[in-house]
């Protein structure tokens, strides 16, 4: 079997306000010297250690051979179009209260850490992304993309076409189309169903469709998705991972296809994808 490439340098990533950060940073910091890894701080963790200016968020992928981020699913999802272009690992260590992505808790960071530096792809889960092509250009996607109404908008109303063809028209509050692994967020919530990382589809789930008999549609990986916004005045957004979001004019075509590339997700070797569901979802309690 060949030899794993040492990882040698590791960006530092960080939500700012979350409780006990400085603490839990400072001992990822102690466990890297420990081994002999050097570490690039972005601006909030050096800001929080007072070690100097720090680096962007978005150029750490760019500078390391994997990133270590200690917050929640957000901060996560702000980083994974960098480190998916990039190729390199992401470990996310929950310091939120829910944390699909960032399934790592504090009590486990350094034993996994320590797992993960001995063999870096003994658990890894690759995730699939979504590209997105809009008139502003292209962008990628790990959990969702959503169009939805604003709070004063009436019903919207969305064609939908899947390879070429016409599929039917939506009239709601919006559409979600999401990733597997977005299926265990907004989409779940608006009645979509749970979906194992590792099947490849893509999930279109509607938003309180004004048709009851339109219900949440698995697609193939390979399809090619268009969504054209047929609703003339009323304000309808487009929102990528709950982080990038722009308002959507009418006839507007947004193309949506399976990235090429994946996420390189670093998970916890101490719980299955059904055990981390059971406990994020409070089966059987």
């Amino acid at each position: 079997m060949e030899t794993k490439k040492k990882i040698k340098k590791v960006g530092l990533i960080i939500k700012p306000h979350a409780p006990g950060i400085e603490k839990i940073l400072k001992e990822i910091i102690n466990f890297l010297e420990k081994e002999k890894v050097d570490y690039l701080l972005e601006k909030p963790a050096a800001e929080k250690l007072k070690t100097g200016p720090g680096y962007e968020r978005a150029q750490l992928p760019e500078l390391t051979e994997a990133v270590i981020i200690l917050g929640g699913d957000g901060t996560l999802l702000s980083v994974a179009p960098f480190a998916a272009r990039q190729g390199i690992p992401v470990i996310g260590i929950n310091l939120g209260r829910l944390g699909f992505l960032t399934e790592i808790p504090v009590s486990e960071a350094l034993p996994v850490l320590e797992a993960f530096f001995k063999n870096k792809d003994g658990f890894i889960s690759r995730r699939t992304l979504l590209k997105i092509n809009t008139q502003n250009g292209e962008d990628l996607c790990l959990n969702d993309v959503v169009l939805n109404k604003a709070a004063l908008a009436r019903i919207i109303e969305l064609l939908i076409i899947i390879d070429e063809k016409e599929v039917t028209r939506v009239k709601g509050d919006g559409l979600i189309i999401s990733t597997p692994t977005g299926s265990t967020a907004y989409s779940l919530s608006a009645g979509g169903p749970i979906v194992h990382p590792q099947v490849e589809t893509i999930i279109l789930t509607p938003i309180c469709p004004h048709t009851l008999s339109f219900r949440p549609l698995l697609i193939p990986a390979s399809s090619s998705i268009k969504i054209k916004l047929l609703t003339p005045e009323e304000k309808v957004y487009l929102t990528i991972d709950g982080q990038r979001g722009r308002p959507m004019e009418k006839n507007e075509v947004l193309g949506i296809r399976k990235s090429e590339l994946d996420l390189i997700l670093v998970t916890s070797p101490r719980r299955s994808y059904y055990e981390l569901v059971k406990e994020k979802l409070g089966w059987a309690e």
